[in-house]
């Protein structure tokens, strides 16, 4: 949340957060909720006032009342774009929410573009587009004629395929995510997309690819299923995931908001999709908060021939 974004438009109700943010900093956060309080009755309808609210709330193990507010937050603003939903699911004993609302993955990416490679890479230490190359040249595809980088930011992972392509296409939520990547000069085309919503159509591609993206997706069957229709027969489909350990089920939101993901449910879904069996191998991805984060990079192709599989009463084909 940038200092723009946190203004409410009114300068007392502003000085007055600005004052209860010096508190929070200073540890005295009983003073710092009276006081930021006080700021949203005089703007009751500031959605990041609640939002700060509620953290601060939350970090005095006041979780109803951080509840309320994150409650107020998507009152205010529906379209969730601070991600309030999130905050309340990983509120519960185990969280349940299978998807990220659109706005919020938008505005964190627009807030991000900036500083994104800096703090990624530097920083983190980030390495899925690596690996994720490293692993088609160990199976030996050398070469793709059309790509598409599937959430593709600033352009990582279109650096690292680019010797491999021949026409490299970019899809991404973020406007300004996009203007990076575009100032690269290495895709062929670039399109803003929420992939919730991806239409079919369009020539297919040889080879779709997603580095650190379904952690921001959630449940996969959706964009599973359209990269299986939006792949040539033998096309591969290359990603990397967040993992979840074994007995915790198929995905798991995260207190990073970061979701993970377990190998069974991804083997699973990929064979009904109709892809072939995947190649998964695990590596750190990256570091979060000095801790190294275990990661599946999964290469998988969709099969050259149509399946047939019994269900009930009727037969499925893939796409």
């Amino acid at each position: 949340m940038t200092s723009h974004d946190f203004s409410s438009g009114d300068l007392i109700a502003d000085r007055r957060a600005d004052y209860a943010q010096a508190l929070a900093a200073s540890g005295d956060m009983p003073a710092a909720i009276d006081l930021m309080q006080q700021a949203l009755a005089l703007v009751p309808d500031w959605a990041a006032g609640w939002f700060r609210l509620a953290e601060w709330q939350e970090t005095t193990g006041d979780t109803d009342a951080a509840r309320d507010s994150w409650r107020r937050v998507i009152q205010i603003d529906p379209q969730d774009r601070f991600g309030a939903g999130l905050r309340l699911d990983l509120a519960r004993p185990v969280p349940v929410a299978e998807t990220m609302p659109a706005a919020f993955v938008e505005t964190l990416f627009d807030q991000y573009a900036d500083r994104f490679e800096t703090s990624l890479v530097d920083q983190l230490g980030y390495r899925g587009p690596a690996q994720i190359v490293e692993g088609l040249l160990r199976a030996g595809r050398t070469r793709f004629e059309r790509v598409l980088d599937l959430g593709c930011g600033t352009g990582l992972m279109g650096q690292a395929i680019r010797p491999h392509a021949g026409w490299l296409e970019g899809y991404d939520i973020s406007a300004r995510m996009l203007a990076q990547a575009r100032a690269k000069g290495i895709y062929d085309d670039l399109q803003k997309h929420d992939l919730s919503r991806l239409d079919l159509g369009g020539a297919p591609f040889d080879l779709i690819l997603a580095a650190d993206v379904f952690i921001y997706v959630g449940a996969l069957e959706q964009i599973v299923g359209w990269a299986a229709a939006s792949l040539t027969p033998g096309g591969v489909l290359a990603f990397t995931l967040e993992e979840l350990p074994d007995g915790e089920g198929d995905l798991r939101l995260r207190p990073s908001r970061r979701y993970a993901h377990g190998a069974e449910y991804v083997t699973r879904l990929l064979d009904q999709a109709g892809f072939t069996p995947p190649q998964m191998s695990r590596a750190t991805l990256r570091m979060d908060a000095g801790q190294p984060v275990s990661g599946l990079t999964v290469l998988t192709a969709r099969s050259p021939q149509p399946f047939r599989r019994e269900t009930d009463g009727e037969e499925m084909a893939s796409a």
